[in-house]
């Protein structure tokens, strides 16, 4: 009895230090679970695979608290939360949101390119990377990966791997990755979407799998990397033919990056040069990389606005129906009214952090902008920023209201400036956070983006997407606030931005100063996310603004 106490306390002991978690991983959009996703913490060596269903078990016990554990694939938006959080739950259900692709239209005409291949060719048996999970299970989901340089504008069609041998008792789940260049290592992945294979022997053409990759659309410039990763674990072993003095680079989930400079992967690519296009050297080109500087990592922020009850609260919750809109709103608090207008695709979840202090000591009237969050929009014509200020003067009218205080964060704050010019008497102050009055006021990276996306939508012609197209558009075209209009704005209003917001600080400086009653603050380090990072300063920020 005593021998089976001790082996108890063992056991249990190796439960509690043990601290393994397991959960699913969803789609936000359709509830669906997402297949062969990667867990894991940054890094640090350690991590885990999704199943076929979305399911994981990763064993956090050795890892640092303070680290982040990080969970992508292609397709959706990153997720991260510290290590520490993350272990107190032990079953979890995390939810991904999907991106919106932002493929490159590039058209050039079939004489202005040329057929090249690039990368390893080798097909030795005597070097190579053997693939073997029973061999060294702590490295078969590592990542290998080989380093390209385009010096023009490049669509790449296929990507070749060189097989040696090959021996498996089902088919081999692998990944393919695309990936940034930076400091000489592999940096952030640039693909859209999955790109999953389940390779089989028959696949193999005289030592060659060559995957067509022309659909992706895949556009490069500059130094890249591709990476394969095997996901699934089998029983047998494949053999990559390798080139010796080559350099490869290799690691184990999120842990570095390391140079192996004995050998690199036959990997190779056929691609479409464009022979007329500029060199590197020549352009700035607009990549995933450039907008990671404009929009940092939102995962935390959105996972904690979806658990919040704001934009779902019943017993808040009205609609105020207009000719072909339904404006969904909640009202929270008592006193003087405060209405939140939100930013471009949001909602009333966007002001989570900003309700519960500001409803202390307001009437907080948080709306969904028309065609966004809960709110409807049957109409066929564009939006435009006066639109939506016509739709706050009819919920002021529905709800009796004489004088109002509006906080708006980017359209929103774009659509109070459009308020405030066309009802000043219905105005008291307005607070506006990254908000713009012409479009090149925004970064032109993000300009450059936007367009992208809107000409690939336009391109899809899916009637499906009719309001996303609308929403890209607004910003495209809009707002065109002159600078005599902004003159001519009597009301006290608080202009507000980060200091590496996407609004250009030039731009939120000539905002603020055209206005005649107006107040300036950048937030140091801030962002254009300013609501999401520093809420607890933006919030006292804006009730002394409001109690002045």
């Amino acid at each position: 009895m005593k021998k089976l106490n001790i082996l108890f306390l063992i056991f249990f002991t190796f439960c509690i230090n043990a601290q393994i978690v397991s959960g699913t991983v969803f789609s936000k959009e359709d509830h669906k679970p997402i297949p062969y996703v990667k867990i894991g913490v940054e890094k640090e060596k350690i991590g885990a695979i999704s199943d076929e269903k979305g399911n994981f078990s990763i064993d956090l016990s050795g890892s640092d608290t303070a680290h982040k554990v990080r969970i992508e694939v292609p397709g959706y938006e990153n997720y991260s939360e510290s290590v520490q959080n993350f272990s107190k739950q032990n079953y979890q259900k995390i939810f991904l949101n999907e991106k919106v692709r932002s493929i490159q239209e590039v058209k050039i005409a079939p004489k202005k390119v040329v057929d090249k291949n690039w990368g390893v060719n080798t097909k030795t048996k005597h070097v190579m990377y053997s693939v073997n999970p029973q061999f060294r299970k702590e490295d078969f989901l590592g990542e290998t990966a080989l380093e390209f340089n385009a010096s023009k504008r490049s669509k790449i069609k296929n990507i070749n791997l060189n097989i040696a041998s090959y021996k498996s008792d089902k088919p081999v789940v692998m990944r393919y990755s695309i990936y940034s260049e930076k400091n000489g290592f592999p940096n952030k992945n640039i693909l859209e979407e999955e790109i999953t294979v389940q390779l089989t022997e028959d696949m193999i053409k005289d030592g060659v799998f060559s995957l067509d990759v022309n659909h992706y659309n895949i556009w490069v410039q500059g130094k890249f990397f591709i990476g394969i990763q095997f996901l699934k674990e089998f029983e047998g072993k494949i053999n990559i033919s390798a080139a010796l003095f080559r350099t490869g680079f290799l690691r184990k989930f999120y842990g570095d990056w390391e140079k192996i400079t004995l050998a690199a992967p036959a990997i190779n690519i056929d691609v479409k040069v464009d022979k007329k296009g500029k060199n590197v050297k020549d352009e700035t080109v607009v990549s995933d990389e450039n907008l990671t500087d404009l929009i940092p990592d939102l995962s935390k922020y959105n996972m904690e606005k979806e658990n919040s009850i704001y934009g779902k609260n019943s017993s808040a919750g009205k609609v105020l129906k207009l000719k072909n809109a339904d404006l969904y709103y909640e009202i929270y608090g008592e006193g003087e009214p405060l209405i939140l207008l939100h930013g471009n695709s949001g909602s009333i979840q966007e002001f989570y952090q900003q309700i519960p202090e500001l409803s202390k000591y307001y009437k907080v009237i948080a709306v969904d902008t028309r065609g966004q969050g809960k709110s409807t929009d049957t109409s066929k014509t564009d939006f435009t920023y006066k639109i939506f200020a016509d739709d706050v003067e009819s919920l002021i009218d529905e709800l009796g209201l004489k004088k109002v205080n509006i906080v708006g964060w980017s359209d929103g704050g774009n659509t109070g400036l459009e308020f405030a010019l066309k009802y000043p008497d219905h105005v008291k102050k307005l607070v506006t956070i990254g908000a713009n009055v012409f479009p090149e006021g925004v970064d032109s990276r993000l300009l450059n983006n936007m367009k992208t996306q809107l000409q690939v939508l336009q391109a899809e012609n899916n009637p499906a997407k009719f309001n996303e197209i609308r929403l890209l558009k607004i910003m495209l075209k809009e707002p065109n606030i002159t600078k005599n209009s902004l003159n001519k704005i009597q009301n006290p209003v608080f202009v507000i931005a980060g200091e590496n917001d996407v609004i250009k600080k030039q731009h939120t400086e000539f905002i603020a100063k055209q206005i005649p009653n107006s107040e300036f603050k950048i937030y140091k380090n801030g962002t254009h996310f300013i609501p999401f990072e520093n809420p607890e300063e933006l919030n006292p920020d804006i009730l002394e603004f409001l109690r002045k």
